[in-house]
């Protein structure tokens, strides 16, 4: 029996968080194939309960629903729906179609799910939400962390990097950012520096400010006034290489964002922040191991939302003390968190 699971939508983190999807179809079916982009990609390489990882960047409609069709595949999720995700299981002629319901598209799926939050749901975790989609059909997963594997040449690209940078011995990592295009000009750096010098005194280790090629200027910035004993290499990691850089790391401390999730999903102690008041920090809470968040302070204006806040006021004042107290609350309970 096979099954496909759809993630060609949203970010890093709304992959990851599918990963449990995943397993729970695997615990009854032998194959299954996941449908991304291929820049998301990387996110799954490694997975044990994925048979195959494909593409869907730029083929055509016809193509990609007649690779579906041939395989044979018995189910498909949609986790992630757009017009042409929903119908591509049923052109692939795939029986059962589990998708979101009260959309235009649920037309093409059979086995219909109405997404908690639209019930006025605001605290069960994304995880648990898509994994009602897996429940649609009959599996489910007592283990709903996401996956992400670090393999050996990620893990030896890290250290080239760290060489590279000369950073030796420990290091902690920081994301000051959260993957939104439109706030790059005008998001706060003053007080993430502040935050980064901080993590460097109280881990008494290294800082490595992280970030997409995009956001270089930021994390040059952040790094610039943590301090000399911080360095940037935003834009010079690959995913892969970030997991590997953050399992390594005494701590990770991060925006709500993909990377955010990725670090605990490696492991690594992981303290997320949730600065806006419209975030929605139970929902989206980094699961792993070993991970605390930081919830929201500032009273931000009614209606202030990540996509449209005109000045993020409430990250250039953040309260950094409750960061470090996240932080140290995740080294009382293991002895050995920072080494």
């Amino acid at each position: 029996m096979k099954a496909l699971v759809i993630c060609a939508g949203g970010g890093i983190g709304d992959v990851l968080l599918a990963t449990p999807v995943m397993r729970a179809l695997r615990g009854r079916y032998d194959d299954v194939v996941a449908l991304t982009t291929r820049a998301h990609a990387p996110v799954l390489q490694g997975n044990p309960d994925l048979a195959e990882v494909w593409h869907d960047d730029g083929v055509p409609f016809a193509s990609q629903s007649g690779r579906i069709a041939a395989y044979g595949f018995d189910a498909a999720v949609v986790t992630w729906a757009t017009l042409r995700s929903a119908a591509l299981p049923l052109a692939g002629r795939i029986p059962l179609r589990a998708g979101q319901a009260r959309r235009l598209y649920s037309t093409f799926f059979n086995r219909r799910v109405t997404v908690r939050s639209e019930l006025g749901d605001h605290t069960t975790h994304w995880t648990q939400i898509l994994l009602d989609f897996a429940r649609a059909l009959d599996c489910d997963t007592a283990d709903a962390l996401p996956f992400f594997a670090t393999s050996r040449e990620a893990r030896e690209g890290a250290t080239r990097l760290l060489r590279a940078a000369d950073v030796e011995g420990p290091y902690a990592v920081l994301h000051p950012t959260r993957g939104i295009a439109g706030h790059r000009e005008r998001w706060p750096v003053t007080r993430l520096g502040e935050l980064g010098r901080a993590l460097g005194v109280t881990l008494g280790c290294r800082v490595i400010v992280s970030g997409a090629s995009s956001d270089a200027p930021i994390a040059e910035a952040v790094a610039g006034i943590a301090g000399p004993d911080a360095v940037s290499l935003a834009g010079r990691t690959s995913l892969a290489e970030f997991g590997a850089l953050a399992e390594g790391a005494r701590a990770v401390v991060a925006m709500d964002s993909g990377p955010m999730h990725v670090a605990a999903a490696v492991g690594a102690p992981t303290v997320g922040i949730f600065a806006l008041q419209s975030d929605e920090p139970d929902r989206w809470a980094p699961l792993g191991a070993r991970t605390a968040i930081v919830r929201p302070e500032y009273p931000c204006p009614p209606g202030h939302r990540k996509e449209t806040c005109p000045d993020f006021a409430c990250v250039a004042n953040l309260d950094i003390a409750r960061v470090l107290e996240a932080l140290e609350s995740l080294r009382a309970p293991h002895a050995k968190a920072f080494p």
